[in-house]
């Protein structure tokens, strides 16, 4: 075991502060990385604050890492000392349900074992990207193909990108296909630029005017103002998809409305508090559907990752010391970021 430092969430109702953890020697299947960035997710301060209920103490945030291989087991062969790699959200899965076998780790039935905080169902704890090091299973760990310059930026795609990539993927986006992001936040933001970049004619919805110059800049060809009655009732019945990017709750119904027949709308934020019950009739009589999504595979998130390296693609940041942790999570909260937060972890003292 080796000792590194780290910032840790101690109780529910105090801030994030210096801590040492232990990381193991790494073994035969294992990859050591020197942690470079980390970006910063809602999911972090969910945990941190325990506002999920199910925070092991101490909690040490962080599942968007870029790093630099420093050490790799034996048995290791995509890898090696001084590659650049990234690790998302999962440094586990049981292997051999139906959903790991099909590449679909994130739903895996014994529970995949999340980055910090644990596998899904319970066990010992696991500590995050806060942190100086991290070893990781080979085939959890993937290749980093962006240019150095642009590492910061990559870091969020390992939560974001992957979020947004993966429904956007599993319905098929493409040419010819008219696709809504409803939010431009840490996700919606993200949800834009793939979108654009698979070919789809985007339509961001917001409540928010002033947004509008950032979302053609990032690439919506159209921007509709969500709280307008008017224009929602131009959009009816235009959407092939919807990706629905809001973590707080709110009218569904809404956006259903805007769907064609056989639309889909996917819900990837996650509210405190549920949203208002969708109208049946809404979806009966057009057969739209109503779906939701986690991250994605091991395998899709590689692919995002190189999609995203071919076409210029990272997270709009702001980067930030690691003593800055606990601010960032206060503005966080009042969305006053553009769009993520990442740790420029060589500030970690």
């Amino acid at each position: 075991m080796s000792s590194v430092k780290a910032y840790a969430a101690k109780t529910a109702d105090t801030p994030l502060a210096p801590f040492h953890l232990d990381r193991r020697e790494p073994g035969p299947d294992d990859v050591q990385i020197d942690i470079l960035y980390c970006g910063v997710c809602h999911s972090d301060l969910h945990t941190a604050r325990n506002e999920w209920h199910n925070t092991l103490y101490p909690a040490v945030p962080g599942h968007e890492i870029v790093g630099r291989v420093t050490a790799v087991g034996n048995a290791v062969s995509k890898f090696k000392v001084g590659d650049l790699a990234g690790v998302g959200c999962m440094v586990d899965s049981c292997g051999h349900c139906s959903s790991c076998h099909e590449g679909d780790e994130q739903y895996c039935e014994n529970g995949f074992t999340g980055t910090y905080n644990g596998p899904v169902f319970g066990g010992e704890n696991t500590f995050g990207g806060y942190s100086q090091r991290i070893v990781v299973k080979e085939s959890f760990v993937l290749k980093i193909s962006h240019d150095e310059k642009d590492l910061a930026s990559v870091a969020p795609l390992l939560c974001a990108g992957i979020t947004t990539y993966s429904p956007l993927r599993h319905w098929n986006v493409g040419p010819g296909m008219t696709v809504g992001i409803v939010g431009l936040g840490g996700l919606g933001h993200m949800g834009v630029k793939l979108a654009h970049a698979m070919g789809a004619h985007v339509v961001l919805f917001t409540t928010s005017p002033g947004k509008a110059e950032d979302a053609k800049r990032l690439g919506a060809d159209e921007i509709c103002i969500s709280k307008d009655p008017e224009q929602m009732a131009k959009q009816a019945n235009r959407f092939d998809f919807i990706l629905n990017t809001v973590a707080a709750p709110h009218d569904i119904n809404a956006f259903l409305q805007l769907l064609k027949r056989d639309g889909t709308m996917t819900l990837v934020g996650a509210p405190e508090t549920p949203h208002p019950s969708p109208e049946v009739f809404s979806l009966i009589f057009k057969r739209r559907s109503l779906a939701g999504s986690l991250i994605g595979g091991i395998a899709e998130t590689q692919e995002m990752l190189d999609f995203c390296a071919k076409h210029g693609i990272g997270s709009d940041i702001e980067v930030i010391p690691m003593d800055y942790i606990n601010t960032a999570y206060e503005r966080m909260l009042k969305s006053d970021v553009k769009y993520r937060f990442v740790i420029d972890m060589a500030t970690l003292k």
